[in-house]
């Protein structure tokens, strides 16, 4: 037998040596001291919370009457309500829309911005990137009373196109709610594209010029791949805030005329403190933070495969 054949079979199999290794990965449980405030917290701060909100939807607790005094668990009652109610439906419709709306727009105008900024000059970056950060900055309730003035009858809008007596709020709402949400995330997102384009390797678009690439082919291939991830988080978080994104809407049309503006947060509150039902308007919120998770489930999916 040779030298080596001796020493492959008498050496330790590869599981023995893993057991043995001393610089393996090997779990603490001091660490669970460590971890157990952040686990109070978030039993308190949310699964507490977040757990008797369920409760809630399951009840008939209303604001006023008799079931606002002596409430008590109804099961599927709600449940089977949320099922036949046209409302709903049309609402969830619009907020689909409303999301979608902001993503596209968000992320279309804050790349473009992200990019013409980078090859501007400095006082141009300071004025436009300022401007637009402002904008970002400022309160939903002041950028609400800024549209709502803007588009309405005898408004800039208007007043800009020559017809003064048009109200663009009122023929095109959900147009001119998405474009306000869009206008008030923009900044947002030019900074964080921002960044990722400072992060892109300078030598690879180098090298994609010299090797003729055109500027399309160097997006998709070069820049597209890098910029991923952090296309992926805006997404989520403006996703994310479109759907909670009450303040905006409520100011301009209170989700008028009709249900045409009409979205999730809105329906819920009008449901709880409207028509008086706590109980289904805890429910349809419950709808709205299962949307969330859905939307954060997609994004660690999504994240783990780059």
């Amino acid at each position: 037998m040779s030298t080596v054949s001796l020493d492959a079979a008498t050496a330790p199999p590869v599981a023995q040596l893993w057991k043995t290794r001393r610089d393996k990965e090997r779990f603490q449980w001091s660490s669970l001291a460590l971890m157990t405030p952040a686990f109070a917290l978030l039993i308190v701060l949310f699964l507490i919370p977040m757990g008797y909100a369920i409760y809630l939807g399951l009840t008939n607790l209303t604001l006023v009457g008799p079931t606002a005094v002596k409430w008590g668990f109804t099961g599927t009652q709600n449940l089977d309500r949320l099922k036949g109610d046209t409302e709903f439906w049309n609402s969830l419709q619009i907020t689909a829309v409303f999301i979608v709306g902001s993503i596209v727009g968000v992320i279309v105008v804050g790349y473009g911005l992200a990019t013409l900024l980078m090859r501007a000059r400095a006082w141009m970056r300071i004025v436009v990137g300022g401007i637009v950060v402002i904008a970002w900055m400022m309160p939903a309730v002041t950028a609400g009373m800024t549209w709502y003035a803007a588009t309405t009858g005898g408004g800039t809008f208007a007043t800009l196109t020559g017809l003064k007596n048009s109200n663009f709020l009122d023929a095109q709402p959900l147009l001119i709610v998405t474009l306000a949400n869009i206008w008030s995330m923009t900044g947002f997102a030019m900074l964080v594209l921002g960044a990722g384009l400072r992060n892109i390797p300078g030598e690879a678009i180098e090298a994609a010029i010299v090797e003729n690439a055109s500027a399309w082919q160097r997006f998709r291939k070069i820049v597209l791949p890098l910029m991923r991830p952090t296309i992926i988080a805006v997404v989520l978080l403006v996703a994310l805030l479109s759907l909670a994104n009450f303040s905006l809407i409520y100011i301009m049309t209170q989700g008028g005329p009709g249900t045409a503006t009409n979205i999730l947060p809105l329906y819920s509150y009008q449901q709880a403190f409207s028509f008086n039902n706590l109980a289904y308007g805890a429910l349809i919120g419950n709808v709205m933070v299962l949307i969330a998770t859905i939307f954060g489930v997609l994004y660690v999916r999504i994240a783990g495969r780059r």
